[in-house]
C-alpha cells in the first residue's frame, strides 16, 4: 500500500472551503438584484425625496418653516434646495402657484373659525337624559 503525505489529505477540504466561499461571494454579489439598497442609494433617494417635497411646497406656495413642520422626518438641507431651484423654475417660467388644499399649521385663524373653537372648548358638555326604560 502506498502511503501518502499528510498535506495530501487536507487539500480536498481546502478545494471544498475555496468553493464554498466562491460560491458566497458569487451570491452576495447579487444583493444589488434582490433590492438590498445600499446605504448610499438610501442617502440619495432621502435627498431626492426632500427636493420634491420642497418643489411641491413651492409650488402649493408654502412657507418653507410650513414644510418643515409638515414633514418634520425630510432632511430640511434637501427641502430647501427643492423649495429654492421651484422657486428659480417658477419665476423664470411665469408659472402661478397652486392654492394648497390642506391649510397651513402656522396660518391664522379667521375670527369665526376662531369664536367657534372657543366657544365649543368652553361650552360644558351637555347631558342627554337616559332612555326610559319599558
Amino acid at each position: 500500500m502506498q502511503q501518502h503525505p499528510p498535506h495530501s489529505r487536507a487539500l480536498p477540504r481546502l478545494r471544498g472551503a475555496l468553493g464554498l466561499l466562491g460560491l458566497t461571494v458569487g451570491l452576495l454579489s447579487g444583493c444589488d438584484y434582490l433590492g438590498v439598497e445600499s446605504a448610499s442609494q438610501l442617502a440619495e433617494q432621502k435627498a431626492a425625496e426632500g427636493k420634491a417635497i420642497g418643489g411641491a411646497c413651492r409650488h402649493a406656495n408654502r412657507a418653507l418653516e410650513d414644510c418643515y413642520t409638515l414633514n418634520p422626518k425630510a432632511n430640511k438641507a434637501a427641502v430647501f434646495d427643492g423649495w429654492r431651484d421651484m422657486d428659480a423654475y417658477m419665476r423664470e417660467n411665469n408659472l402661478p402657484v397652486i392654492a394648497p388644499v390642506m391649510p397651513s399649521p402656522n396660518a391664522p385663524k379667521k375670527p369665526k373659525e376662531a369664536a367657534a373653537e372657543d366657544d365649543a372648548a368652553d361650552a360644558p358638555e351637555e347631558k342627554k337624559p337616559a332612555p326610559a326604560k319599558k
